[in-house]
């Protein structure tokens, strides 16, 4: 296939209805000037960062005392600065609050629908959010939460999560999340570290066809939360539970008596029992304000705490909600997400454009790997978005969407996660949709948001992310910090969803050494160096071609591992690859483990077909010098494979942190592999 064809082009039509076209409108109407591309556009978003962000809290009526200034010291990009320098900050004058921005609508159209992997779907209107909040409001204050103080929900993707978290935030307290898969271990990590006072979680879950329960989990990680004051459970595996806090039946027949007898420890309704709906108070904060604590995902040692603001947040998803994704008011937006990974923070966002929002808990292939689609066809999904792992999963099973489903109302696919390669791009507009926006896009739990995404007024092509994200700098340098087309990501101007900070770090010696140390000594101002090997394309677009510290250096050529990927997954009979660098004979050799379809072996034959797809697809220097079978791959919670931990562990390096795995046990596949010693 022709890679300088588009796969999509927006027609007439979509552009001039599109909210980014709308938004470039004013934009020329305040400065003067004329956008005629995405590119025009993004040139100046980045040129006049104060304008821009200005603009933007204008055009999406931003609720909130904006302040006279747009932002201070816009040269520097360290919080805290380097050498004395002050740092960069937007709307230092501003008051705001994240969840009075969220909860503008108070009417009854339809907020939130939720599809359980077992259960009837529920829905929940504005109205109905609003009032929910409220009571979560009056019980949190009354359990001693306060502005700055920490409330942790250890929840699935499910209302109630967002009504806690939007109720905490209300009052200026921090919301932080994991998913209820995580072990004891896993929590204590994460939540250990910013000492709640008060704990959400449900007593299970359900995934693939079991209950899973976690009141036994909680009863071991109680006791290590410092400072915990409520621990407030939410049931789930009850049969009839109450839904978003409104009492609809008793469930002392199901309920823990460990769980019951203690003090500090409540069920839902027994919580909210006392309260009826009032006006929300919301506690209007400074723009930096901590909003969000998220964690890394800790593979390499105890997960960092990422602290990120009211107006940040805010301001950013706003932007890549509307301008970048084109959701609209009433659009009906989906992710497949859990409440331990950034994307989940991200749709929740969508209430603040007025959008309706799709949640979904339990495995995408229980019953089977239908229950997506049929959920998108059932609610008139207008934006869907998932991980790439999902798309190659479906493309493996020979699933075919399009010709099951009608998918009409979808005009978004939306993937991240890893990168999405070129074949993926086909296999979604040949068996999934073929008029429609897909957009791959790339960022992080660093940023809450992407650096790379798509817009709605811009061509499509194979294997590219569309472009980088309005009002962020984003370019590609090389060990010396100069430009060029392959090399590390980085952006050289400031952002306003840049972290606030990390938790416990009141010097930020480990923000800095996370972000800033790769050309410190080149740039003292400060450039952001995000940890993807990336490729800017002619048409300004990019491909991902893996994490910096997982390149390969064979021969002191980079590679990245996305390129072998993208090549291994095109061989009949491989379901997935993980490739690493072995330190061999002082060089680095290429390994790659592959998990492949029952009934097929790895033989002389397929180990020279998949040699000779990736020496003729990518180039010679890319083909493994050892090619193995597994029968599972390490992943992280949010289904990211783990090259790090591989890596370590056929190095004989201990793992860190094997709570941040959602499949520990794959480990030993890789420990001592005799395969490996010659």
């Amino acid at each position: 296939m022709n890679d300088e064809n588009p796969l999509w082009s927006p027609s007439a039509t979509q552009i001039e209805n599109a909210t980014l076209t709308a938004f470039m409108r004013v934009c020329e109407a305040r400065t003067g000037r004329q956008f005629a591309d995405y590119d025009a556009l993004h040139a100046w978003s980045v040129e006049d960062i104060g304008g821009f962000w200005d603009a933007v809290w204008d055009f999406c009526g931003v609720v909130g005392d904006k302040g006279a200034r747009q932002v201070e010291n816009a040269d520097v990009m360290m919080p805290g600065g380097l050498n004395g320098v002050g740092q960069a900050r937007f709307f230092p004058d501003a008051w705001l609050n994240y969840a009075e921005n969220m909860l503008t609508k108070r009417d009854d159209d339809l907020a939130i629908v939720f599809k359980a992997e077992k259960g009837e779907d529920r829905r929940l209107s504005y109205r109905e959010l609003y009032e929910a909040v409220s009571r979560w409001q009056q019980a949190l204050k009354d359990a001693g939460v306060g502005k700055g103080d920490r409330v942790a929900g250890y929840m699935p993707n499910m209302p109630e999560t967002i009504i806690a978290m939007l109720a905490c935030t209300s009052l200026g307290a921090i919301w932080a999340s994991a998913s209820p898969d995580f072990g004891v271990q896993g929590v204590i990590d994460r939540f250990g570290q910013i000492e709640p006072t008060v704990l959400v979680s449900v007593d299970g879950y359900f995934y693939n066809g079991k209950e899973i329960d976690c009141l036994g989990k909680i009863r071991d990680v109680q006791p290590a939360l410092k400072g915990l004051k409520k621990t407030v459970i939410v049931p789930f595996l009850s049969p009839n539970p109450s839904s978003c806090g409104s009492t609809t039946g008793s469930h002392d027949e199901q309920r823990d008596p460990a769980i019951k007898s203690q003090d500090d420890t409540v069920w839902l309704d027994e919580f909210l029992d006392t309260y009826t709906p009032q006006e929300v108070e919301f506690e209007r904060v400074a723009f930096d304000h901590p909003l969000f604590i998220m964690f890394s995902s800790g593979t390499t040692g105890a997960p960092k705490c990422i602290v990120h603001g009211h107006g940040g947040v805010l301001l950013q998803h706003l932007k890549e909600h509307q301008f970048q994704s084109d959701i609209k008011a009433g659009d009906r937006v989906f992710y497949f997400t859990t409440c331990g990974w950034m994307m989940w923070n991200w749709l929740v966002s969508g209430l603040g454009s007025g959008a309706t929002l799709m949640l979904f808990d339990g495995s995408p292939f229980y019953p089977d790997g239908n229950v997506l689609w049929d959920y998108a066809d059932a609610y008139g999904c207008t934006f869907f978005g998932t991980s790439a792992k999902y798309i190659d999963a479906l493309k493996v099973h020979g699933l075919k969407p399009r010709e099951t489903h009608d998918l009409g109302s979808v005009r978004t696919i939306a993937t991240t996660g890893s990168p999405l390669v070129h074949e993926s791009f086909d296999y979604i507009y040949r068996d999934i949709k073929e008029d429609v926006h897909l957009a791959s896009i790339s960022g992080g739990t660093d940023i809450v948001s992407c650096f790379m995404l798509g817009n709605a007024i811009s061509p499509v092509y194979r294997g590219e992310l569309q472009g980088a994200g309005l009002g962020l700098a984003v370019d590609v340098f090389d060990d010396a910090g100069a430009p060029t087309r392959t090399g590390e990501l980085v952006c050289t101007r400031p952002f306003p969803c840049m972290p606030v900070g990390f938790w416990n770090d009141a010097d930020g010696s480990r923000y800095r050494g996370a972000y800033f140390e790769m050309f410190d000594s080149i740039f003292p101002k400060g450039v952001w160096a995000h940890g993807d090997w990336v490729e800017r394309t002619d048409r300004n677009g990019f491909i991902i071609h893996g994490r910096s510290d997982a390149t390969l250096n064979p021969g002191g050529v980079r590679i990245g591992t996305a390129e072998i990927y993208r090549q291994v997954e095109q061989v009949e009979g491989v379901v997935e690859s993980v490739c690493v660098g072995q330190d061999w004979e002082g060089d680095v050799r290429v390994v790659l483990f592959v998990v492949l379809k029952g009934g097929v072996q790895l033989d002389e034959d397929l180990i020279g077909e998949i040699k000779g797809k990736i020496r003729s697809g990518a180039s010679p220097r890319h083909v493994p010098a050892k090619i193995l079978e597994v029968s599972d791959i390490p992943r992280t919670k949010s289904g990211k494979i783990t090259e790090l931990a591989v890596r370590d562990v056929i190095m004989g390096r201990p793992i860190k942190n094997v709570e941040a795995l959602a499949n520990p046990e794959a480990l030993g596949l890789y420990e001592g592999l005799e395969a490996l010693q010659a």
